[in-house]
């Protein structure tokens, strides 16, 4: 089973620079975009390649946010928001269930801009909270993929130094973290690949993607047992689709 989680910075200008040409050759059972940037009339045939079924969940604002899921197969249901009417009206959760596992497509919101939007993120993150609870516990294999916009550890972003007092990287977002894998959930990445930095986003500042000056914020996290069938990863960096570069974890795990 081959997962791929990929924060697209609009799906619009991410299918301009061949995210859905890469996408045809990589055989992926379960695709999960974030920051669509779109709306549902905004999109076009060359946003649902063919093999796939594909579900949305999009921000009201224009231009903003929104997730999706693509699917080779159809999933049994469809589950779109968290029930949180603020938190849902910016497109940030979309679960598919096909038998007894989930996927969702998650896009945790940045805290970069304002105070104020780093007040909504930890509000995101303590109302988040009893869902992880609700899915870790209900016996489901679960993978959780997205940009969670937090960098866990000093491993993982390059400048971790001069990030300790700025979003993304503040203690309580990675005390938050620590708390949530530590709880029963397993981030694949660095379970797979303990020494690999594994930077799937860059700043457009400067030369940091020439220089490699990234972080890991996009994860797949899982509930444990789906989480040992985990065989490999991969970051893919040979196009440039958008200011983050997808995740593909391939699983030993029949999905049909």
């Amino acid at each position: 089973m081959r997962i791929i989680s990929a924060n697209l910075n609009g799906i619009r200008s991410a299918t301009t620079k061949g995210f859905f040409n890469w996408l045809s050759s990589q055989n992926a059972d379960v695709v999960g975009v974030q920051e669509l940037k779109a709306q549902a009339a905004d999109l076009k045939p060359e946003h649902t390649p063919a093999q796939f079924h594909a579900y949305f969940h999009y921000a009201e604002k224009k231009g903003y946010s929104g997730v999706g899921l693509y699917c080779r197969h159809e999933p049994d249901e469809v589950i779109t928001g968290l029930g949180i009417a603020d938190i849902d009206a910016e497109g940030r959760y979309l679960e598919v269930r096909f038998g007894k596992l989930s996927i969702v497509s998650l896009y945790l919101p940045s805290g970069s801009s304002s105070e104020e939007r780093q007040d909504v993120k930890f509000s995101f993150l303590e109302r988040f909270w009893p869902r992880l609870n609700e899915l870790r516990e209900s016996g489901r294999d679960v993978i959780i993929m997205g940009d969670w916009n937090i960098a866990h550890n000093e491993i993982d972003l390059k400048n971790w130094k001069g990030n300790l007092k700025n979003s993304g990287f503040l203690p309580e977002e990675r005390a938050w973290l620590t708390q949530l894998l530590s709880s029963g959930w397993v981030d694949t990445w660095r379970t797979l690949y303990p020494t690999i930095p594994g930077y799937t986003w860059w700043s457009n500042r400067g030369q940091a993607y020439a220089k490699d000056v990234g972080w890991r914020i996009d994860y797949q996290i899982a509930t444990p047992a789906l989480a040992a069938t985990a065989q490999a990863a991969s970051i893919y960096k040979d196009e440039k689709f958008s200011d983050h570069a997808p995740l593909i974890v391939d699983y030993d795990y029949p999905l049909a």
